[in-house]
């Protein structure tokens, strides 16, 4: 929950990771791999106020390698970075924490949280580790919805998110229908491609090649962490367009113009990609990445539900669809094919491909205009419920 903090008025200032755990047997998890999983810990944030209605609350819901931390700060030190989204979230700003109740939970599987690989195995009183049972986007949502319905929410105004986050915005609309007035997948798609497939493939690879790996035994003290920072450095890649590693690095050396004919890293991309992998492994675990990348390549709205038209025919909800121009691992034909087939289910939905030079990753940067258009489509969603 939100605290008093001084922040400035654009921040939602100090803010709590808070968890809940959902036991009994009204809370057993079938999952869609078959096996069962009971106890479940969500961990989850909120921000601003519902209102006496019940009728604002926004579910966001994070991408790959996200968590429940979205907006704010979690200790006020000097040179902390905020949550993930707090340039959309926070009052006056595009999810406006003044108008609407703000929800994001580290999904299932999650390492930051909520019940995972590295979340103890009430069996054995060990981490699951590959123990852990396989999960689908389907499996996320339906444990996303009971943490909704635990802060007494029967419905909401909208569900957003980018990326695997917009996988999880369009399996709510399909999955609880009557529950979503307002979906806004961003930078997503119905179905990996095969490219996609083989990217998260590889990533794989370079973690369970690591001798530290250990068919996922390891220690957490001693992580697979040279495949673990490999297989970010590969996603990484996806993530960002020719255009954006042209401005940000062109072929300049790190060194001046200076060559060192060595197999260390020469160019300023080099030296990128081994930060990013580096500090990755800092914070994420490698089993997790496994998991949660297969849950990825499992998801396919065709496959599940006969035709794209037909998984979208039950929906009750408004589409918002965004996409990117620069972004070659959802292009924008992803986003297209979306849309046609929700018009087809004879569904309202609007689209907008934004201009960007950013890639994949520009939902989560700023320098678009993104924010505006899902301002606009947001007051039109209020209208509706107060007609």
């Amino acid at each position: 929950m939100s605290l008093v903090c001084e922040f400035g008025n654009k921040s939602v200032g100090l803010v709590t990771t808070e968890k809940v755990t959902f036991q009994g047997d009204d809370y057993v998890l079938n999952l869609d791999c078959g096996q069962r999983l009971h106890p479940v810990t969500i961990a989850y944030e909120t921000y601003g106020e519902l209102n006496p209605d019940k009728n604002n609350a926004i579910l966001v819901c994070h991408a790959l390698t996200g968590d429940a931390h979205a907006a704010g700060y979690h200790t006020g030190v000097e040179g902390e970075k905020p949550g993930w989204w707090d340039m959309l979230i926070g009052p006056g700003k595009c999810l406006d924490t003044d108008r609407y109740f703000i929800i994001c939970s580290n999904f299932l599987g999650g390492c930051k949280g909520t019940t995972g690989p590295t979340s103890i195995n009430p069996a054995t009183g060990k981490p699951y580790g590959l123990d852990f049972p396989f999960y689908t986007v389907r499996d996320m949502v339906q444990v996303q919805q009971w943490l909704v319905s635990h802060l007494n929410i029967k419905s909401l105004l909208a569900v957003i998110g980018g990326s695997l986050g917009g996988m999880q915005v369009l399996q709510w609309a399909i999955q609880f229908p009557e529950m979503v007035h307002g979906a806004l997948p961003i930078a997503t798609t119905a179905r990996m491609s095969p490219q996609s497939i083989a990217f998260n493939a590889v990533a794989r690879q370079a973690i369970m090649s690591d001798p530290q790996w250990n068919f996922g035994l390891y220690e957490p003290q001693s992580p697979p962490a040279s495949g673990l920072a490999l297989a970010r450095m590969i996603g990484h890649i996806t993530y960002l367009s020719q255009d954006a590693m042209l401005r940000k690095f062109s072929r300049r050396f790190i060194q001046g113009n200076t060559r060192g004919y060595k197999f260390e890293a020469d160019f300023e991309v080099e030296s990128y990609l081994h930060y990013q992998g580096s500090s990755f492994v800092k914070r994420f675990d490698a089993n997790t990445y496994l998991f949660i990348t297969k849950a990825m390549d499992y998801f396919d709205l065709e496959a599940d539900y006969g035709s794209l038209k037909a998984a979208f025919e039950k929906c009750q909800s408004s589409f918002l669809v965004i996409s990117f121009t620069s972004d070659w691992l959802f292009p924008p034909e992803c986003s297209q094919e979306l849309v046609k087939a929700i018009r087809m289910a004879g569904k309202h939905v609007s689209y907008c491909n934004v201009g960007s030079d950013q890639g994949h990753d520009a939902f989560l940067l700023p320098g678009n205009r993104m924010g505006e258009v899902v301002s606009g489509f947001l007051t039109r969603l209020e209208s509706e419920i107060r007609r």
